[in-house]
């Protein structure tokens, strides 16, 4: 049911480095993270770049919308200036070069297929592509764990985005992000094939916990950043939760 990590860095290094950096991938390498979330949208180019936030100015200098930029210019803006000095110069990477650090450090991930707004499909279809050519090898061997193959996982606030990445590459698992669980939460994960529900951990309760995993489903929450609910919510039966406090709830948490 939940077959991967089960403490996960939020956007690579938590508080601890600029979010979706690879200088957040390599502090969350250091602080012996074994598996990551990151976020992922469309330049204007179409090549996916590692974004949260669907336009400029709060962690990357500049003004305008992601789609406004092409995938080279993104990447030579400055990504790290808003969290200190020491990260100056940090720039934005492509979805490409942060998949490519995570192989070649064994790192599980999380990827969230977070749409600009207006290119939902187009985003999780070409997320998808990207991640079939990068994971060809392990694709091409049929094995029936994903896990163990160690193929990523998809989640995603939009069911647009879901249900293009599930027709684009049904073999690359997927998890539905939602704020609250709404009551229908069981027709949306059949309708995508989703093998999880990720949640905030805000708005769930004990009763929807044990529901979720009667289901058969793994059970992913976001964003504990204290010890004590990371363990209340283990105790519920929750699979894994992200943190951004990588350095209290790390990979020997449990």
């Amino acid at each position: 049911m939940w077959p991967y990590p089960k403490i996960i860095a939020h956007r690579g290094g938590g508080v601890l480095a600029p979010e979706n950096t690879l200088a957040a991938f390599r502090c969350g390498a250091t602080h012996g993270a074994r598996a990551v979330e990151f976020d992922v949208m469309l330049a204007k180019d179409g090549v996916p770049v590692v974004m949260h936030d669907p336009t400029l100015g709060r962690t990357v200098s500049g003004t305008g919308s992601v789609s406004d930029y092409t995938s080279h210019e993104l990447t030579l803006m400055d990504a790290g200036s808003w969290f200190g000095r020491d990260f100056a110069g940090e720039r934005v990477p492509t979805y490409e070069q942060a998949a490519a650090f995570c192989i070649d450090n064994q790192i599980w991930m999380n990827v969230e297929i977070k749409p600009v707004p207006g290119f939902e499909e187009a985003t999780g279809r070409v997320v998808a592509h990207y991640t079939k050519r990068l994971f060809a090898d392990l694709l091409a061997r049929g094995d029936a764990d994903p896990a163990r193959a160690g193929l990523p996982l998809f989640s995603s606030f939009s069911y647009e985005a879901l249900r293009a990445a599930r027709r684009a590459a049904p073999a690359i698992p997927r998890g539905y992000l939602l704020d609250r669980v709404p009551p229908d939460w069981q027709e949306r994960i059949a309708e995508l094939g989703a093998v999880a529900i990720d949640t905030s951990y805000r708005h769930l309760t004990k009763a929807q916990a044990r529901a979720i995993k009667a289901a058969g489903l793994g059970l992913f929450c976001y964003t504990v950043n204290d010890p004590e609910c990371a363990r209340k919510l283990f105790s519920w039966g929750v699979d894994a939760i992200c943190t951004d406090r990588i350095d209290l709830i790390g990979p020997r948490f449990l």
